[in-house]
């Protein structure tokens, strides 16, 4: 199982509860192919660098997880399947990025 993160933006006309069931999905989607979640994180609403489909701002949302390879093409089908998301990157974490997002959340939770 390799271990990897991705970053999604939702549309921003989404409401409260829209942008939860979506997330949801997602993540009971890679729950159900086997994936180990390891962090979910919601960044909340952010201001874009450009605008995407005429918006100007987007959701934020991380997932890290652990997943067979073969999962993320049809996670990432998915996700150009569905008109709610603007963007989204999936990167696969080798044992330096590993730790560092470790390190990351741990100063995280200090600041909680």
């Amino acid at each position: 199982m390799n271990h990897y993160e991705t970053v999604f933006i939702l549309n921003p006309v989404l409401s409260e509860t829209q942008i939860k069931e979506t997330v949801k999905k997602y993540e009971d989607f890679l729950v159900s192919k086997g994936a180990k979640m390891v962090a979910k994180e919601d960044w909340g609403l952010k201001k874009l660098a450009y605008p995407i489909q005429n918006k100007k701002s987007g959701f934020y949302h991380l997932f890290e997880y652990q997943v067979d390879g073969e999962v993320i093409e049809n996670l990432e089908l998915d996700f150009r399947r569905d008109e709610r998301f603007m963007r989204y990157l999936t990167v696969s974490l080798d044992k330096h990025a590993v730790s560092w997002a470790e390190r990351r959340r741990a100063k995280l939770k200090l600041k909680a």
